[in-house]
């Protein structure tokens, strides 16, 4: 099966040998996404502020794969401070909803530099 390699200007840049997402068949396999903006700055301080903009590089490049985070099947999001998981449920109801939610794993792990990063897998042929 060949894969599609997915890149957006719309999203932070990748940190290193990898790519914003691979579209492998019906799936979309979303890297990591980071509270950095697409020109390269950080949010490090404001968990809120840190959040959506992780979430929102994200849809942009689910965008770009010509999907939807509605799609996501699975999500994995990373926490450098496991207080955070309330405030941070709170956002991924705002760009996930309520319903019909995909799988999750959400994780303390020792994150440099910035309190958050998520990624997913899309399930586009649904």
């Amino acid at each position: 099966m060949p894969k599609k390699i997915i890149a957006t200007d719309k999203a932070a840049q990748p940190g290193g040998p990898y790519s914003q997402a691979v579209v492998a068949g019906d799936f979309v396999y979303l890297a990591g996404a980071c509270p950095v903006h697409p020109d390269g700055t950080w949010i490090r301080d404001d968990f809120e502020a840190a959040a959506r903009l992780a979430f929102t590089n994200l849809a942009a490049v689910a965008e770009a794969a010509g999907a939807s985070l509605d799609q996501a099947v699975r999500v994995g999001v990373y926490l450098r401070d496991f207080t955070d998981f309330p405030k941070m449920n709170e956002i991924y109801t705002e760009f996930l909803g309520t319903e019909n939610l995909p799988a999750r794993t959400t994780l303390p792990v020792p994150l440099e530099g910035f309190q958050i990063e998520i990624d997913a897998v899309l399930y586009t042929d649904a």
